[in-house]
């Protein structure tokens, strides 16, 4: 990618300041207000000033460690001098992370200053095609519950588009263990055939009125009036329909209530709301409706539940690969797409030959576009619609991922869930910002992406002496962050949509989220020497420089910021500055943070939980880094670890738990050893980050779950040591559904 690349045309997606709660304007966003717009620019002036403010104390600090610097450089000490540049290195790198804030903060809310959302005839001309390309939806899933699938699947069978399928890709072992793993895998492999029958009969339904007006234009005998009225009665039909698919469910918790407001109840009210639109055109004297309008009315409707759902299982066929990811999972399936196969039994297994149409047993249909989604994730109904308007702008051929990174499933009541999830909606903000400096990274959770693209960065590679292809690196567990180098390095774009479609579960406890977060941070160090190839190679050097100056930050920030941290924690280094110019470099950061942490419907009040949340995440980043550097210099894979979603507490690891304590010992003792000897900066510094590490150790782990962890309850079982009734923690080399690298908060 070069200065002379174009981004994609931006007119029409930018909408409101996100909210925590989804409104009518998010879910029919060609309405931006004045007031909205009115208050984006106050809030680029407000980063604006914070960006001036930063500089300022960075200055006055840099005079002031320098100056410290070339006094122990005068003096000749090697111990004073080194700890003086380790804490320089340690304080520049976190006033750099403040820095990327500011900036992917002034890029977000530029874009929503500037930005209006299509409206909806525009994003409703797909309609009008007589092919419109192809949407494949591929959802990886590996040992799921039912129920989170059938969500996810219901979501993805009700997003509007005409061309679209469904393809639940089934990782379990095909041969269970026991006979809950082969209930479970049954469950799986009928439920898409399941939802497909609950959408078989309202699809017959519109097809057939579809058909019937084909017949009567044919016949000359439309009369526009009338034809609203049917439509009308249609619609009506296509919203109950809907609400029928949720009859039965029993809400459970917060995500159950979201999928029936917004997956469930938001597209009916929709379609109720444009039934009572058309009725008003077929009143006498109303103005009546157009031909073309009528066309589109009748081929959106049997589009609604025209989608076809099926499943796939590579691991039926000893010829797929068998790497236990959701990389050669999506990639598997991918490279079967356009192709027909049939099967033959050899020594090892069943293999997929290919062969032509006559003789195939098996065909997988073409796409244009793919959009893989988590199992745990769910989309808004125009989310296909919206995002496929971006790729097919002629000024956009060239972009590979149009995504707009996931937000947390909202309205839980865990304090942990809650504040994780904080973190979440607060880096949708800044991936917005990476987008407005060309530095977007693709986020796995849920993404579309274009096949010509895949097929550009298509690798062939020999796993166990077969050959595989490799659309989707696996080299690392965070596998789109590294596809995101491959791509821009053949000089394809990535972009984030400005609107929040899309949301993801977000681990309910420490030990879930020990698993994700430790996979978060493990992977970023091993594609970094890529990334710099990237920025060193050919032209756009000023472009790169803006660019490089987030993506490094992004690769690296988990591992600079919690070893900082830990050092600063650690060590006081109150000799090392004369004035109080680094707690000052962080006003402006704090109080951004707290004022987007707001407009994503949070409370100030959540902004000392997301920095005790971050300093709990110390050891665990450090835990993930760790991994990555193991494999550096040893050439071994990182294994994977699945999430867990389970009923049950899923139980932290005795190692983190253990370390949470040990810390926050240190951070007392520490405190009190400084405020004798005089050291009243790192005594304060101390004493705070251990309140607030007692305060998650507390309220966000739960001093009754952190002991059974540790095993210091009284009627643990003996062989565990833990509560029976508590979730073990899941094997590591199972798969994992990876989550996005995030851009890590600055203590």
């Amino acid at each position: 990618m070069n200065s002379s690349q174009s981004m994609p045309a931006d007119s029409g997606e930018d909408e409101n300041p996100p909210s925590r709660r989804i409104t009518a304007q998010n879910l029919s966003p060609n309405t931006q207000t004045d007031g909205a717009r009115s208050g984006a620019h106050r809030e680029v002036a407000y980063t604006l000033v914070g960006l001036i403010a930063t500089f300022g104390a960075y200055l006055m600090l840099s005079l002031d460690v320098q100056s410290v610097l070339a006094e122990r450089l005068r003096a000749g000490h090697l111990g004073p001098i080194l700890e003086q540049i380790c804490f320089i290195l340690i304080v520049y790198f976190i006033i750099y992370g403040n820095l990327v804030y500011h900036f992917s903060r002034l890029g977000h809310w530029k874009r929503q200053a500037s930005h209006k959302a299509a409206a909806r005839a525009e994003i409703e001309s797909i309609y009008d095609r007589e092919q419109p390309p192809a949407v494949a939806l591929l959802v990886p899933s590996y040992k799921e519950e039912e129920r989170v699938v059938r969500q996810t699947l219901i979501s993805a069978a009700l997003m509007e588009y005409p061309a679209r399928r469904v393809v639940l890709l089934i990782d379990d072992p095909p041969h269970p263990a026991s006979g809950a793993d082969a209930e479970q895998l049954a469950r799986m492999r009928a439920l898409p055939g399941k939802i497909a029958e609950l959408l078989r009969a309202p699809a017959r339904q519109l097809a057939w009125a579809a058909h019937a007006y084909a017949e009567r234009r044919r016949r000359g005998v439309i009369d526009a009036a009338r034809e609203a009225k049917t439509l009308a009665r249609l619609y009506l039909r296509a919203a109950q329909s809907i609400e029928d698919l949720a009859s039965d469910l029993d809400p459970r918790d917060h995500t159950d209530d979201f999928f029936l407001e917004w997956i469930i109840s938001a597209p009916a009210r929709a379609h109720r709301e444009r039934a009572a639109s058309l009725l008003r055109h077929g009143r006498a004297g109303a103005a009546p409706l157009s031909s073309a309008q009528i066309d589109r009315e009748y081929r959106r409707l049997a589009a609604l539940f025209a989608v076809e759902i099926s499943s796939f299982e590579r691991k039926q066929f000893a010829n797929l690969s068998r790497a236990s990811n959701k990389a050669m999972n999506l990639n598997s399936y991918i490279e079967l797409m356009g192709g027909h196969f049939r099967t033959s039994a050899r020594a090892d297994g069943v293999h997929l030959e290919r062969c032509n149409a006559e003789q195939a047993e098996l065909s997988f249909p073409a796409a244009d576009y793919l959009i893989t989604l988590d199992a745990d994730s769910l989309l808004l109904s125009d989310y296909a619609l919206r995002l496929i308007n971006v790729m097919e702008r002629p000024g956009n051929r060239r972009v590979a991922v149009v995504q707009t990174p996931y937000s947390a499933v909202p309205g839980t009541p865990r304090m942990l869930e809650r504040v994780a999830g904080a973190t979440t909606d607060v880096q949708h903000i800044m991936h917005q910002g990476y987008t407005w400096l060309r530095a977007t990274y693709w986020v796995g959770a849920n993404a579309l992406l274009r096949r010509a693209a895949l097929d550009d960065i298509r690798v062939v590679e020999d796993e166990d002496g077969r050959p595989v292809a490799k659309y989707i690196q696996d080299r690392t567990v965070i596998e789109d962050t590294e596809s995101s180098i491959d791509l821009i390095l053949r000089g394809w774009l990535l972009y984030n949509y400005p609107e929040r479609l899309a949301y993801s579960a977000t681990p309910p406890d420490f030990g879930a989220l020990i698993i994700q977060r430790r996979r978060w941070a493990n992977g970023g160090l091993l594609i970094l020497p890529k990334l710099l190839r990237y920025l060193m190679e050919g032209g756009g050097r000023v472009q790169k420089l803006a660019e490089g100056f987030l993506r490094l930050h992004y690769l690296t920030s988990l591992f600079g910021v919690s070893l900082g941290m830990l050092i600063l924690i650690l060590h006081p280094f109150d000799r090392s500055m004369r004035g109080w110019w680094l707690p000052l470099t962080a006003i402006p950061y704090f109080a951004l943070y707290g004022r987007d942490l707001v407009a994503s419907g949070y409370s100030w009040y959540d902004l000392p939980r997301v920095y005790a949340l971050n300093l709990l995440l110390i050891p665990v980043n450090l835990g993930g880094v760790f991994k990555s550097l193991h494999q550096a210099c040893t050439g071994r894979r990182s294994a994977f670890g699945r999430t867990p979603k389970v009923e049950g507490r899923t139980a932290a690891p005795r190692f983190y738990v253990m370390a949470e304590f040990a810390i926050l010992t240190y951070c007392i003792g520490r405190g009190v050893i400084d405020l004798f000897s005089g050291l009243y900066l790192h005594a304060a510094f101390a004493f705070t980050n251990g309140a607030l590490l007692a305060y998650a150790v507390g309220c966000l782990v739960g001093l009754r779950e952190a002991a059974e962890d540790c095993g210091w309850r009284t009627g643990l079982s003996a062989s565990s040591g833990r509560d029976p009734s508590i979730s073990r923690t899941p094997d590591l080399r199972v798969e994992e559904l990876n989550q996005p690298l995030p851009a890590s908060p600055i203590f």
